[in-house]
């Protein structure tokens, strides 16, 4: 290998999409696994035009977009750098030692980012992955490359694709959730909170931030994702038959389906408390564009998901370190706790819910895990019914 392209290899951490430079030796100009002839069916003369290209149909959903993205961009910074090859020319064995790579990216300095933390993208410290990924997350990466591939061997980029000759397991029934805190770990967590100082107007607003928080996304199962991209004004209020209110809230959630999911007495008391520390009226307006979360001070605007992400893990952090002081018998609560994420929560509230007997239709329904019927539409009474259930049986008790 020259010194020039040795120079190159080295420079090449952290990259991303928007700022690799790769030589033509590594760009797939030349990729051995290159379709022969003018069959092509994208404008690309490289790899990254030709990931660029697949990803384009994906910019309408952007956590697709986004995992689709992360999940080729470390197969071809893992190609071009450990293997020192185009992505255009791995072959079917190459693929089998990224699958090995993923359990543990090495050198971690290189790979992982320190401190287990999310850096954005733009920061040096910034990394491809947070860590060694689990057995979920790594069949979920080759998954998606093999989409990759069979796209750019469909549109006459590629051969052939290297995942193909993979061995193919018959799908399996999916284990029992285990991702999730029993009651005595989910009271830990909501004492936690608790705890905080409120004594400047800063640390009122902190905690009731928090409270809201937890309770939107354990009352409502909501997704980080869905916490950030829905508003205030998806809240709206209608009368059952019985002519009692009933607040409900509407989310747009993953693949861009939309559930109704109860806004229960307790919610709505968390909301108004929140609200109030904002400076805005207790309940929601009508075409509302306020976010669901709001910064810390006077900002209006949207928070990231990471940063969404990073308020709810110094909490699980807080609660794990409360936990160890306990003594040295408590070190496996302590640790489980420390594992988990926000989305942990959405489990948790789903494993609750199922505990207390709430109608699995009706937790389904919920946690949007299947659409709804165009019938149901027009089944209010079942609605109701979800409701008052949801309202019964399923409570935060702060």
């Amino acid at each position: 290998m020259s010194q020039e392209k040795s120079l190159l290899i080295a420079a090449m951490s952290p990259v991303t999409l928007d700022n690799v430079f790769l030589s033509t030796d590594l760009d797939g100009t030349y990729g051995s696994n290159r379709a022969v002839g003018n069959r092509s069916q994208i404008a690309a003369n490289n790899d990254i035009e030709a990931i660029k290209a697949w990803l384009a149909r994906f910019t309408d959903t952007k956590t697709t977009f986004d995992n689709y993205r992360k999940e080729a961009e470390r197969l071809l910074l893992w190609s071009t750098i450990q293997q020192q090859k185009s992505l255009s020319s791995l072959t079917h064995e190459d693929l089998l030692l990224y699958q090995h790579f993923l359990e543990d990216p090495q050198p971690a300095s290189r790979w992982i980012m320190r401190d287990s933390r999310k850096f954005a993208r733009a920061n040096p410290e910034w990394r491809p992955f947070a860590g060694p990924l689990s057995p979920t997350s790594q069949r979920q990466a080759i998954v998606i490359l093999n989409t990759l591939f069979s796209w750019l061997v469909n549109a006459g980029y590629l051969a052939g694709n290297p995942l193909s000759l993979s061995r193919q397991r018959a799908r399996k029934a999916k284990p029992r959730i285990t991702r999730y805190l029993d009651e005595g770990l989910w009271l830990d967590v909501k004492q936690t909170i608790e705890l905080l100082p409120k004594e400047t107007s800063r640390e009122r607003e902190h905690y009731y931030r928090l409270r809201w928080l937890f309770s939107v996304l354990y009352l409502c199962g909501l997704r980080i994702s869905e916490v950030v991209e829905n508003n205030m004004g998806c809240f709206f209020c209608r009368r059952t038959k019985e002519g009692e209110e009933n607040w409900w809230l509407e989310i747009l959630g993953k693949g861009e389906k939309l559930r109704l999911v109860p806004a229960t007495s307790e919610l709505m008391m968390e909301l108004a408390r929140y609200r109030r520390e904002k400076g805005l009226t207790p309940l929601p307006l009508a075409g509302e564009i306020h976010p669901l979360l709001l910064p810390i001070g006077e900002q209006r605007r949207q928070m990231t998901r990471g940063a969404v992400h990073a308020i709810v893990k110094q909490v699980f952090k807080d609660t794990s370190d409360r936990i160890r002081l306990r003594g040295d018998d408590c070190n496996a609560l302590a640790d489980r706790v420390m594992a988990a994420s926000a989305h942990w929560l959405r489990h948790t509230a789903g494993s609750h819910m199922a505990n207390k007997d709430v109608d699995l239709r009706h937790v389904r329904d919920n946690l949007g895990h299947e659409s709804l019927s165009t019938t149901s539409h027009y089944l209010h009474s079942t609605d109701d019914a979800r409701h008052r259930e949801t309202e019964a049986l399923h409570k935060i008790e702060w």
